[in-house]
């Protein structure tokens, strides 16, 4: 992930965040090593797997951002407390929750397309993903079972139950078009934003830090996870495949309302017809998607999309200054910067 942003910055004409991003590559190199070693110690196949780790596996091997990952090992290094045995496992299982929502996401959306490969689902149908997203939770639940310390996977339990609640809302509203600034926030909120949330105080919470530290990280990782899913939701509709490794204007397709197109939508209502033609057909000819989205940044909604992200950023960064002084604190600053500026 580190690497991937600091070449996309170079090429940006970012020098500064990009030589940054170097910095931090080396300064969490070692620790992110131990997450690849576990992640592949459990695609290891060894006897015949079954049918849902091979759908769980296909997913892992095609390498993520591992933003969450990083994300535990701040929190810890925050909290004092030392990248061993236990920060590794929690930064394990934070993967795999995010791995299985993926997995789950995709039979959902009938998604096609994951990280650039064919997602499970298609290599071995929607029941296999399922059960590979299960097999991941389960996995993860009892990696944090293990560190011994119970209060974090209540905490992670308190998690899932907000994730599955904000995708069950997710669902029931695909295909409605009435613009609500606040039902967005609240599925974003479970959906993404919570995962950050749990992966820096978790992390915090191995290091026994301070209430007040605590309490900085959760507003910081409810920030960060805003920023990070609009920003996705901008790539959706004018990223570069091969970057994101998911088709262009998927979310559109099936009837989402992303920050974007709620935008759009609340300034130029006359989009709606076209809304209202993806939710009945499911799809769009490329020529009208292109129509659309240059009707969409013609609203500037996609402008103001960036902008919001950047004032979350901002929201994050002074959460940041209750935070005791130190590398881990230059090195969330960093992450901050990365999640608004990334093309992926």
């Amino acid at each position: 992930m580190l690497r991937s942003l600091a070449r996309t910055s170079e090429g940006f004409g970012l020098t500064s965040l990009a030589a940054r991003l170097e910095e931090l590559q080396v300064f969490m190199l070692a620790d992110l090593a131990g997450v690849e070693t576990k992640l592949d110690d459990l695609c290891a196949t060894g006897s015949e797997p079954h049918l849902a780790k091979r759908a769980a596996t296909h997913l892992l091997r095609q390498r993520g951002k591992r933003i969450r990952p990083v994300c535990v090992f701040l929190g810890a290094r925050i909290g004092g407390a030392p990248i061993d045995e236990s920060a590794r496992e929690l930064a394990v299982a934070c993967e795999l929750v995010h791995a299985a929502t993926l997995l789950h996401d995709d039979v959902i959306d009938e998604g096609t397309e994951r990280r650039g490969a064919p997602a499970a689902r298609v290599v071995y149908g929607n029941s296999a993903s399922i059960l590979g997203g299960d097999y991941l939770l389960v996995e993860a639940l009892d990696r944090v079972r293990k560190v011994g310390r119970p209060e974090l996977l209540g905490s992670l339990l308190e998690t899932l139950t907000r994730m599955v609640a904000a995708e069950a809302t997710q669902l029931a509203c695909r295909g409605v078009l009435e613009p609500s600034r606040e039902r967005y926030l609240e599925i974003a909120d479970g959906k993404t934003a919570c995962l950050f949330r749990w992966a820096l105080t978790a992390g915090a919470q191995l290091g026994h830090c301070s209430r007040d530290c605590e309490d900085a990280l959760a507003e910081l990782g409810t920030a960060l996870g805003r920023a990070f899913q609009l920003i996705d939701d901008v790539l959706d509709l004018e990223g570069e495949p091969l970057e994101t490794g998911k088709n262009l204007f998927a979310d559109v397709q099936q009837g989402k309302l992303t920050w974007p197109v709620l935008v759009a939508l609340e300034r130029e209502p006359r989009i709606l017809g076209v809304l209202e033609m993806v939710a009945k057909t499911g799809t769009l000819p490329p020529a009208e998607l292109a129509s659309f989205l240059d009707r969409v940044r013609a609203t500037g909604a996609t402008d103001e999309t960036r902008r919001f992200a950047r004032a979350e950023v901002e929201r994050a960064k002074a959460a940041l200054e209750r935070l005791p002084e130190c590398a881990a604190r230059g090195a969330l600053a960093l992450v901050l910067d990365a999640a608004v500026g990334r093309r992926a």
